[in-house]
């Protein structure tokens, strides 16, 4: 069924950036596809959206089987797509890199990695075939895409390896009218990142509380990448706490 609504499909919609920026976007117009491993936090992400702006596909992206048949799903219900912001990832959260084990290192990159390439692909090729032609594609990155931090190197290495995915989809998408950027976030306030506020290991060796900046603020940059017309990119966009360890982080 065709639609003359702006179609975005967010990953990790179920909570933290992901939700934020869902409900977000849907206020700026748009219909949220929402996708993500747990059906249930999907569901409340649904639940405070506008009635008929969302709808809930279950889908965990290092499944090429499953991010297919959420693609299918898009195509069959709206026709289109017009924006794909890939906001799932995970991380090992503090192992020292000599503790690692490789399903560890494995889970991190079909997760942050190989999920954002098996969903931007099944983007892309909507957005190349469809009419109007064109869409665009928000890679969330994160402050450690430039610098990590001490026990992230899962983390810090897929994020690096997003930067390169986000510069050669910019470089294939421009026939297209395909835009590709990325936000680089650091220290959004969400339940994943609380030990962020009690302490966080420093390049130091000190354990010290980092500042924090409400997930608004967040969303409020992803709905401004997603609204620019497709003649216009934002390439790089980083937000953060504005004192937090990151400019001079060791």
């Amino acid at each position: 069924m065709a639609t003359t609504d702006q179609i975005a499909v967010i990953t990790g919609a179920g909570s933290g950036i992901g939700r934020a920026s869902a409900l977000a976007l849907i206020e700026a117009g748009f219909i949220a596809v929402l996708a993500g491993r747990r059906r249930e936090q999907l569901e409340e992400t649904a639940a405070l959206a506008k009635p008929q702006r969302a709808l809930v596909v279950p889908t965990d992206v290092t499944d090429p089987g499953q991010v297919a048949a959420l693609f299918d799903t898009v195509a069959q219900t709206y026709g289109r797509i017009d924006l794909l912001f890939n906001n799932a990832g995970t991380s090992t959260r503090g192992i020292p890199f000599e503790d690692l084990t490789y399903e560890q290192w494995s889970n991190v990159v079909a997760v942050n990695l190989t999920g954002s390439f098996l969903c931007a692909q099944h983007a892309f090729r909507m957005m190349k075939t469809q009419d109007p032609r064109g869409g665009r594609i928000i890679n969330n990155g994160s402050v450690s895409a430039h610098v990590p931090r001490r026990h992230s190197a899962p983390y810090a290495a897929t994020k690096h390896a997003l930067t390169g995915l986000t510069r050669s989809l910019s470089l294939d998408g421009r026939a297209y009218d395909i835009a590709c950027g990325q936000i680089d976030i650091g220290n959004a306030a969400t339940s994943r990142n609380e030990d962020t506020a009690r302490g966080r290991l420093q390049a130091s060796g000190r354990v010290e509380g980092e500042p924090r900046i409400d997930v608004a603020h967040v969303a409020r940059a992803v709905v401004y990448m997603a609204t620019l017309p497709l003649d216009a990119n934002v390439q790089f966009m980083t937000v953060m706490a504005t004192k937090m360890p990151y400019i001079g982080r060791g």
